[in-house]
C-alpha cells in the first residue's frame, strides 16, 4: 500500500478533554469575538491589527511576544484591537520545509501530528492564559480547526488555499470572522467567490459526518498582493486597488463590506522592512479617502521578538525560521504610530 499509516489521530474530544479552557478564559475569548465581530460590521470605531510571527515555531517564544502585545494593547485600547498572530501550520510552495509546529512540534526533528496538536494547543491556551489575547491562527488543513475552535477570535484562508471547496465550506460553519486572501494570481473575483462561498449555507461532509452550516456573514477579503507567472510580485494595497475592491464588493450580494490589508508577503516584494511604509500609504488612503475608512477594517503584519529570518539550526530566540519579520522595537513603534493616525 502506498500510504503507511502511523499512528491514530485523537478524536477532538480526547484532547480537548486532556487540554481544558477555564470558564474563565472562555468568558475573555468571547469578550474578544465581540469586539472583533463588532469591528467588522461597524458597530465599532476601532482598527484592528493581526500582528505576530510569521510561524510559530516556539512556545516560549511566542507567549513572550504575546505577552508584550498584550501591555502594548493597554496603551493603544482606545483606538486599536491587537490580535497575536499565532501560525501553527506553515505552507510551502514547493511542499518542502518547515510546514509549522501543527506539522511538527520540533522544527529540527522528524513530523509528528499527535505531538503537534497537542502542542498548538497548550500554546494557544498559555498565551490566552498570560495575555487576555486570543489569538489568530491559518486554516490550512480544516480538519484541525475543532482542536482550536474555543480559543481563536480570527482565522486567515491562505492565498493556496482560498480556491478550495473545503475551506470555503468550513468557513461557512465559524462563527467568528475570517479573512480570504486573494489568490498568488492576484485575481479578486476569486477572493470574492471564496467569500460568497463562506457566508452561505451549505450541507457537507466534515470529519466524519455530514454536517450543515448557515453561512458566515463576518467573512471578509484579505488584499496580500499578488506574483505574476513570471514570479515577480505586484501589489495590491494602492488607493486604487482598495477602490476597484469595494466597487466590487458594491456590486455584489456580499454582507458586511470589509477588507483587512496584508502589509507583508507581497505588497512588501518580501521585504520585512518595507511593511511600515506600506501600512502608512494605506492609512494615507484612509485620509484622502474617508469613505473608505468603513471598509477597510485592519491591517495584517508580520512581526516577532527580533527583526529578519535564521535558518532551522541557528538557535536564535524569537527569530523567524520561515519569513522574515519586523523586530519588537519596529513593531512597538509601528503599531504606537498606526495608533496615533486612525
Amino acid at each position: 500500500m502506498p500510504f503507511e499509516y502511523r499512528q491514530r489521530i485523537p478524536e477532538v474530544k480526547e484532547i480537548l478533554t486532556m487540554l481544558p479552557v477555564s470558564p474563565e478564559l472562555l468568558n475573555v475569548k468571547k469578550k474578544r469575538d465581540r469586539e472583533v465581530a463588532d469591528i467588522i460590521t461597524l458597530k465599532s470605531k476601532k482598527f484592528l491589527l493581526i500582528i505576530g510571527p510569521c510561524s510559530a515555531d516556539n512556545e516560549d517564544a511566542v507567549c513572550e511576544y504575546v505577552a508584550r502585545l498584550a501591555k502594548l494593547q493597554t496603551k493603544v485600547k482606545e483606538r486599536l484591537l491587537l490580535i497575536p498572530r499565532i501560525y501553527t501550520n506553515k505552507p510551502r510552495t514547493t511542499g518542502i520545509g518547515y510546514k509549522g509546529m501543527g506539522h511538527q512540534p520540533d522544527p529540527n526533528d522528524e513530523p509528528n501530528i499527535v505531538e503537534g496538536l497537542t502542542a498548538i494547543r497548550r500554546m494557544h491556551i498559555r498565551a490566552l492564559s498570560e495575555s487576555g489575547l486570543s489569538s489568530a491562527d491559518e486554516m490550512l488543513y480544516p480538519f484541525n480547526y475543532p482542536y482550536l475552535e474555543d480559543v481563536l477570535s480570527y482565522v486567515a484562508i491562505g492565498a493556496r488555499s482560498v480556491e478550495n471547496q473545503e475551506h470555503r465550506v468550513t468557513v461557512s460553519g465559524l462563527d467568528v470572522p475570517a479573512g480570504m486572501k486573494n489568490p498568488t494570481s492576484g485575481d479578486k473575483s476569486v477572493m470574492l467567490n471564496s467569500v460568497r462561498a463562506a457566508q452561505s449555507a451549505h450541507i457537507f461532509s466534515y470529519n466524519g459526518w455530514e454536517v450543515k452550516t448557515p453561512g458566515n456573514p463576518l467573512t471578509h477579503c484579505i488584499l496580500r498582493g499578488a506574483v505574476t507567472p513570471f514570479g515577480n510580485t505586484v501589489p495590491n494595497y494602492h488607493y486604487e486597488d482598495i477602490v476597484t475592491l469595494r466597487k466590487l464588493y458594491e456590486s455584489s450580494p456580499l454582507l458586511n463590506p470589509a477588507v483587512i490589508v496584508d502589509v507583508s508577503h507581497a505588497n512588501s516584494n518580501r521585504m520585512f522592512k518595507e511593511q511600515p511604509r506600506v501600512a502608512f500609504e494605506v492609512l494615507n488612503s484612509l485620509v484622502f479617502a474617508p469613505e473608505l475608512k468603513s471598509f477597510v477594517r485592519g491591517l495584517m503584519i508580520e512581526s516577532y521578538l527580533e527583526e529578519g529570518s535564521q535558518g532551522l539550526n541557528d538557535g536564535v530566540y524569537g527569530k523567524s525560521i520561515t519569513d522574515a519579520c519586523l523586530g519588537w522595537s519596529d513593531s512597538q513603534e509601528l503599531v504606537l504610530r498606526i495608533a496615533d493616525l486612525v
